[in-house]
């Protein structure tokens, strides 16, 4: 099992920045991949950006390019998420999740462990 720990959440106003951190511990040997996603009230559970831990090379979803870059630690075994020009229209919970299958996986279902959610609230 692979456990997942997120942190950061909070409210800020628009045009203002967060960093969300997540940890994880376990069998983080079976990961690939780190992916964060985020679900506002009534909508589907959306893909933001994934990491791989051993190259570290990035994939973002193009609604948040260039204002959202995610990065990791290996040696912390931490993902961030560090959200900039932050928008009402993304506030949302944030979810971070790991994935054991090869290649950008940006579907809920590639992922096979979750945290349990940070709160992100932009205020207009």
């Amino acid at each position: 099992q692979v456990q997942l720990v997120e942190s950061g959440g909070g409210l800020v106003q628009a045009g203002g920045s967060l960093r969300l951190s997540c940890a994880a511990s376990g069998r983080t040997f079976r990961s690939y991949a780190m992916g964060w996603f985020r679900e506002a009230p009534g909508q589907e559970r959306e893909f933001v950006a994934a990491v791989k831990w051993s190259a570290g090379s990035t994939y973002t979803t193009d609604s948040v390019k260039g204002r959202f870059t995610i990065s990791r630690d290996s040696a912390k075994n931490t993902v961030y998420l560090q959200m900039n020009s932050l928008k009402p229209e993304d506030t949302a919970v944030y979810y971070c999740a790991s994935t054991p299958a090869v290649g950008w996986r940006t579907v809920v279902a590639a992922y096979d462990h979750w945290g349990q959610g940070t709160q992100v609230t932009v205020s207009s």
